[in-house]
């Protein structure tokens, strides 16, 4: 996923409604309709969230006799998890040396107070 890439899906999901959005989407597919249901906002606000979760590439819509369902792009969400465990991975692994060093270090401090 490209710098690009990231930027705007993370930027998409800064807002709070379409993090419920994309949650609610995690379910199964939605119309515009179902998905505003929850909020007390207009069905074209909601088309803005969903065109901005699109530019994302987070959602796509289909077209289903008079229905157009939106539907969450899992893919999307894998890649920006593994971007995400990356550097939780390395982070995890840089805590992991510390304790080794303070455990040592209060092992050796330990040792001296008994001699």
């Amino acid at each position: 996923m490209t710098d690009a890439a990231l930027d705007r899906a993370f930027s998409a999901l800064a807002d709070p409604v379409r993090r419920a959005i994309v949650a609610r989407l995690s379910r199964g597919p939605s119309t515009l309709g179902e998905l505003a249901e929850p909020f007390e906002i207009s069905l074209q606000a909601v088309s803005k969230h969903i065109s901005v979760l699109e530019d994302a590439g987070l959602v796509w819509r289909t077209r289903e006799a008079q229905r157009r369902p939106v539907h969450l792009d899992a893919a999307a969400l894998e890649r920006l998890t593994a971007w995400i465990d990356r550097y939780r991975l390395e982070a995890e692994s840089a805590y992991r040396r510390l304790d080794a060093v303070l455990a040592a270090s209060e092992k050796k401090t330990g040792k001296e107070k008994q001699t």
